[in-house]
C-alpha cells in the first residue's frame, strides 16, 4: 500500500486522474496501469507489490503531461529529481537581486483576470505553468542562506496568486522555522483566505500578508479584477479580520482612468478599521509583457496625489525601503555572464510560446526561438546576467 501526500487520485470511466497539489492534473490510461486498488483518494495498493516500481516510472512519464485545472495550460512539475535548477528564471524559484529581500515563487496561476497585470497571468493566460515541490524549494533556499549568512526577508512574491499553492500552509511553516529569515511576507489577491485559513496563518509571527484591495466600489473591483465572481464584501472582511492578527500591508494599484476616484474610499474605509493596516498605493507601471490598459501616472503627479490625501486623511501612504529595513547585501555568484557561450541541456518549456529552458552549472537559461527537445544539448550564447536571471540565444 502505498500513500501520497501531494498526490490524489480518481477513477474516471478508463482512465486514473492524478492531481498534483489541488490544481494540476494528469490522466493514466487504465490499460497502462500494473494491477491495483484504489484505498482512498491518496492511497494505491498494487497486486503484486512489484506493481508500485512500474507506477512509479509511469507516474513520472505522465507528470510531465500536467495541465492546470483552471486554464487547461501546460505545467511543469519541477522536484528535485527534475534536474531543473531553482536560479535563473523571474517565474519559478529563487530570485536574489542583492537586497536583503529574497523572493521564492513556488507556482505560477491566478484566479483573477487583473486588468493591469505585469506579466498578463489569469484566466486569460496561455503560458507555461510551473509547480515547485515545496521540499526541493526549501532546501535549494537553505544553501544560499548558510551562504549569505545575515538575517534575510523571504518574499513569497509568486507570478499569480499563491494561495492556489497547496503546500502554502506548510511552506510558510518552514520559512518561519528557518533561523535566518526575520520575515515571510507575500503578496495575495484575498479571495482564498477566509477566518481559518487566517488563523492557521497567524501562529507564524514572522509573516506579512501583503493584499491587494484595488476598489471599493463593487462594479470597479470587479472590472478591475477581471471576473464577474470577484467579491470585495468577502475582501474587506479579509482584510479586516486578517488585521487584527497579523502585519497586514493593503496595496492597491493606483490604475488611472479606472480607479481614480477609489483611492479616498479606501483611505475611508481603512480608517474606520478597529485595528488598521499599513496603506501603501502603487502607481500603475507598464511592462513588456503586460496587459497595460491604462497611460502611467507621472510620477510627480502620482506623488502630489499621496502628499494631498495624506494631508487630507492624516495618513502616511509613501512607503520606501527603509519602513522594510531593506539592505544592500551580495549578490550571488554568476556562473556565467553576458556574452559567454555556454553548453546546457534542455530541460522545459519556458512560460512563452516558443521558448525553452536550458540548465548549466546550477542555473536556468531563458532560451527564445528555440525548439523543445528535452535533454537536447546546445550551444547558448548568454545576452542576459542581472540577478542571475538568464537569457541567451542559440548558436
Amino acid at each position: 500500500m502505498v500513500h501520497f501526500k501531494t498526490l490524489s487520485f480518481k477513477i474516471i470511466e478508463k482512465e486514473l486522474q492524478v492531481t498534483l497539489l489541488h490544481l494540476f492534473v494528469t490522466k493514466i490510461p487504465l490499460e497502462e496501469m500494473p494491477s491495483f486498488e484504489l484505498i482512498d483518494d491518496h492511497c494505491l495498493e498494487f497486486k503484486p507489490e512489484k506493481g508500485e516500481m512500474r507506477f512509479s516510472l509511469l507516474l513520472g512519464n505522465y507528470l510531465e503531461k500536467l495541465t492546470n485545472k483552471l486554464t487547461g495550460n501546460k505545467v511543469t512539475y519541477v522536484h528535485r529529481n527534475s534536474e531543473i535548477p531553482l536560479i535563473g528564471n523571474v517565474a519559478f524559484g529563487i530570485v536574489h537581486r542583492g537586497s536583503s529581500i529574497i523572493e521564492i515563487k513556488p507556482v505560477t496561476s491566478c484566479n483573477l483576470d487583473c486588468i493591469y497585470c505585469s506579466i498578463s497571468e489569469g484566466l486569460s493566460s496561455q503560458k507555461n505553468d510551473f509547480v515547485v515541490e515545496k521540499d526541493y524549494l526549501i532546501d535549494e533556499l537553505q544553501k544560499i542562506l548558510n551562504d549569505i549568512n545575515e538575517p534575510v526577508e523571504i518574499h513569497i512574491g509568486v507570478q499569480g496568486e499563491p494561495f492556489l499553492y497547496a503546500d502554502m500552509q506548510e511552506l510558510i511553516e518552514d520559512l518561519q522555522a528557518m533561523e535566518k529569515v526575520h520575515t515571510v511576507s507575500i503578496d495575495t489577491n484575498g479571495t482564498l483566505l477566509n477566518k481559518n485559513k487566517i488563523d492557521n496563518l497567524a501562529k507564524n509571527d514572522k509573516l506579512q500578508v501583503n493584499l491587494s484591495l484595488d476598489a471599493i466600489d463593487p462594479l470597479t473591483a470587479k472590472e478591475i479584477a477581471g471576473v464577474d465572481n470577484y467579491n470585495i464584501e468577502h475582501i474587506k472582511r479579509v482584510i479586516d479580520y486578517a488585521s487584527k492578527k497579523l502585519k497586514v500591508i493593503v496595496a492597491p494599484v493606483f490604475t488611472n482612468g479606472y480607479n481614480n476616484d477609489e483611492m479616498e474610499k479606501i483611505i475611508k474605509w481603512i480608517k474606520s478599521l478597529e485595528v488598521k493596516p499599513i496603506l501603501g498605493i502603487q502607481n500603475f507601471l507598464r511592462y513588456k509583457t503586460g496587459r497595460n490598459p491604462a497611460k502611467e501616472a507621472p510620477w510627480n503627479e502620482f506623488y502630489k496625489m499621496l502628499e494631498d490625501l495624506e494631508n487630507k486623511y492624516e495618513i502616511k501612504l509613501k512607503l520606501n525601503k527603509d519602513d522594510f529595513k531593506i539592505r544592500d547585501i551580495p549578490e550571488l555568484q554568476k556562473p556565467f555572464v553576458t556574452g559567454d557561450i555556454v553548453s546546457a541541456v534542455i530541460v522545459s518549456l519556458d512560460r512563452f510560446e516558443g521558448s525553452v529552458l536550458a540548465a548549466a552549472k546550477g542555473r536556468t537559461i531563458s532560451v527564445p526561438n528555440c525548439e523543445f527537445v528535452l535533454d537536447k544539448r546546445i550551444k547558448v550564447k548568454i545576452e542576459r546576467d542581472k540577478h542571475n536571471i538568464f537569457t541567451g540565444r542559440l548558436v
